[in-house]
């Protein structure tokens, strides 16, 4: 039986400085998203809940290993870093196409130049035991 596969682009996310904010209101303290990053989370999500309802994609069970395999196409040359994608990617996905993103294996593929289209191509997938 041939596994279940579920491919999906979206738009790069904000760069790290500009998905995060430093919150020092009523003694908290901590890091908080900012608009721009809350938006890019909401639309990401309503995507791939359409793809998910379109490809037929069951949400895993809760233990159930989830690889996520991602290929940037940034927009110019300037220097990234892959890792930097993760944790608002994997947040933004989670109770949509998996349960929690603590049972995401992410694999960046490849990165490559799209000055017309900067993107991210992803495919995620069950993690054979």
């Amino acid at each position: 039986m041939e596994k279940q596969k579920l491919y999906m682009r979206t738009q790069l996310p904000p760069s790290v400085n500009a998905a995060y904010k430093n919150r020092h209101q009523e003694g908290q303290k901590g890091r908080a998203l900012t608009e721009i990053a809350q938006n890019w989370k909401l639309m990401t999500g309503y995507a791939a809940k359409a793809i998910a309802r379109q490809e037929g994609w069951t949400m895993p069970e809760p233990d159930q290993k989830i690889i996520l395999e991602v290929t940037a196409f940034w927009p110019d040359l300037r220097r990234r870093d892959m890792n930097n994608l993760h944790k608002l990617l994997c947040d933004a996905l989670e109770g949509v196409l998996y349960p929690d993103d603590k049972m995401v294996l992410v694999r960046d593929m490849d990165f490559s130049l799209d000055r017309k289209c900067p993107r991210l191509e992803l495919c995620l997938y069950l993690k054979d035991d």
